[in-house]
């Protein structure tokens, strides 16, 4: 099913049609503030075995991350963070970046593996954080790749929506997305290290 949302003036009636569909176990594409992405309800283990499978993924090496609507889960999926850290993703959130975090206990238990780290992003768009503050919690998040390596990303989502429409349950039309993937700032360590440079400029931010 293709669901047109407009991006700045999303229809609460048809995001409550997508959480439904996140409630009954349902995989969904979702536009983001960088590229669109496969996502289901965090606590769905069969949902998050689905998107590994599209993904062609082993689903206990898959590491997607948690879209959250701000900070305020931040303690129940990761270990404390020193100070400079939070105020680090304060700065940079909402906005095209993930921060990978040392996990907490809660999260082996999601997703039945034994991940010691989680990538959290609280991204600058408008439906995908209307969506987790809906269904209250986070939403998982693995971008959709295009098979030509060289296009890399799917930006159309009528096009995500042939490719992928029977494999899941859902695509969001919200517009064109962007070809370029989140800035990744690897937070485990005694500084923050900028893993991949993608859309979040780090350059007065660290």
């Amino acid at each position: 099913m293709l669901l047109k949302i407009h991006p700045e003036n999303p229809d609460p009636r048809r995001l409550r049609q997508v959480v439904d569909c996140l409630e009954r176990g349902g995989v969904i594409v979702y536009p983001t503030d960088t590229i669109y992405s496969f996502g289901c309800d965090i606590n769905n283990q069969k949902a998050y075995e689905r998107i590994a499978k599209i993904k062609n993924l082993k689903a206990e090496k898959a590491n997607f991350s948690l879209v959250c609507y701000d900070l305020s889960h931040l303690s129940e999926y990761a270990k404390p963070v020193d100070n400079h850290i939070y105020k680090l993703m304060k700065r940079a959130f909402p906005g095209p970046y993930t921060f990978i975090l040392t996990a907490s206990s809660l999260v082996p238990k999601l997703f039945r593996t034994n991940k010691k780290t989680i990538g959290i992003r609280v991204p600058d768009n408008l439906i995908a954080r209307e969506l987790v503050k809906m269904l209250d919690r986070p939403l998982i998040a693995a971008s959709v790749h295009d098979e030509d390596e060289i296009i890399e990303y799917t930006t159309d989502p009528e096009l995500i929506h042939e490719r992928v429409g029977v494999m899941v349950d859902m695509v969001i039309d919200a517009g064109y997305g962007d070809i370029e993937p989140s800035t990744i700032i690897d937070c485990t360590g005694d500084e923050p290290e900028i893993l991949r440079q993608g859309k979040g400029p780090v350059e007065g931010l660290l």
